[in-house]
């Protein structure tokens, strides 16, 4: 291999931090300020081992297929729907996302919201921006005793309920999973039960395939009259034409929404929704994580898995490839990280190869992800080029990669597959 280093290139603007980040893992890192399609997205990634992205851009197959050589994409943000995550599996390509780092932004937004469209606040906006003094307590309610209603009760359905629940009201969720109840939260037995008493209805759940769609005219005609509804989430879940006619009708009596099914790409870019210019509903253009703190805390983060993946083959909360972190070892001259099929036998006959060629191992850790199995290796002596041409040409090889002194630098003579 040559001597060129290794290139990350960001997307979409994650937070400056970043770059340092990966620039001390021995990357060289560039920038493109905006999302890319699927075509400008192939083409810019030739040459480049990392990739850093935001929500805008869209990783499928073909890009992966394109460029299978990526060693690693990180996601600058909670939602990993817009990579194609087994395809990159397929190709031994790690990804990266950070599950924690912008809760408590999306949840105060949430809570923002709540207040906002409980007191109709946006409506006394408009009318005195427009000119008009209404002073009234028409429509207007104090959020306290009123029931929030959670679905999806992750990491911001928690603290969102445990907030919730320091302003005095009253919370109950409803999740697919088992999930324990914090403070006096309620978990209801069905999404129709949570609809049927909810004040504010709330949707908090992950972008799987399966879930879209899920909140259409049928799930909005089981909520309370005059409840209000905030999806924070993920635009492909709800049914906006059927959210607008609940709201004209008077129905709903509000609604925020931060995510759409068709987002522009970049800032400045013409946006258009069914849900434009309706009574008390609060659009903004997905800024849940949007806070300082959260950028901040997500590229430092994100950076950091991508780093020590570069540099020790740690995939410690990788989002497709077993998660492993194997402790550096004093004795240990190179680290092998092996990504291969999940086949009985493959350890067995990596490890005899190794030894057949005079590799002595230091220490070892496997582990396996359905069809994806991956193994690091330290190795104490020296690495022969056969072991690892061998161990390169075997069947079930997805990926290797040999890195010099476990978490520091990648080795310059390593072989790839």
């Amino acid at each position: 291999m040559g001597s060129v280093a290794p290139r990350a290139l960001l997307l979409e603007n994650p937070h400056t931090n970043a770059d340092p980040i990966l620039s001390r893992a021995g990357l060289e890192v560039s920038r493109h300020p905006g999302a890319l399609d699927e075509d400008e997205l192939i083409e810019a990634l030739d040459g480049v081992d990392i990739l850093g992205i935001r929500s805008g851009t869209q990783v499928t197959e073909r890009v992966i297929e394109a460029h299978p050589n990526l060693t690693a994409i990180g996601a600058f943000c909670i939602g990993t729907n817009q990579i194609d995550l087994r395809a990159a599996a397929r190709r031994g390509i790690a990804v990266f996302n950070a599950p924690f780092s912008n809760t408590r932004s999306v949840v105060e937004l949430a809570v923002a919201e709540v207040i906002a469209l409980t007191r109709r606040l946006t409506v006394r906006d408009k009318a005195l921006h427009s000119g008009t003094w209404d002073k009234t307590a028409s429509g207007s309610h104090e959020v306290r005793g009123r029931t929030l209603g959670i679905i999806g009760y992750g990491n911001i359905g928690t603290q969102l309920s445990v907030v919730a629940e320091a302003l005095g009201m009253r919370v109950v969720f409803y999740d697919t999973a088992e999930k324990l109840a914090l403070g006096n939260a309620h978990r209801m037995g069905s999404l129709s039960e949570l609809l049927a008493v909810a004040d504010v209805v709330t949707l908090h759940v992950d972008g799987r395939p399966g879930n879209a769609g899920m909140f259409g005219r049928e799930k909005f005609e089981q909520m309370k009259h005059g409840a209000i509804f905030l999806n924070l989430s993920r635009g492909f879940l709800v049914d906006y034409g059927a959210l607008r006619e609940k709201i004209l009708d008077g129905s709903i009596a509000g609604a925020a929404v931060d995510v759409f099914p068709n987002e522009p790409r970049r800032n400045g870019e013409p946006f258009e929704s069914e849900l434009r210019n309706l009574p008390n509903v609060i659009l903004t253009p997905h800024v849940g994580g949007s806070t300082q703190e959260a950028q901040e805390n997500i590229g430092h983060f994100v950076a950091g898995k991508l780093a020590a993946y570069q540099r020790s083959g740690s995939t410690d909360l990788s989002v497709n490839l077993p998660r492993l972190t194997l402790p550096p070892s004093a004795a240990a001259r190179y680290r092998v990280g092996f990504v291969h099929r999940n086949t009985p036998g493959v350890l067995a006959l990596v490890n005899q190869t190794f030894a057949e060629h005079g590799a002595n191992i230091e220490g070892q850790i496997l582990g396996t992800l359905g069809e994806i199995g991956y193994v690091v290796t330290d190795i104490g002596s020296e690495l022969p080029r056969e072991a690892v041409a061998a161990v390169s040409e075997m069947e079930d090889t997805v990926r290797l990669r040999v890195m010099t002194r476990p978490g520091v630098q990648e080795a310059t003579d390593g072989e790839e597959r």
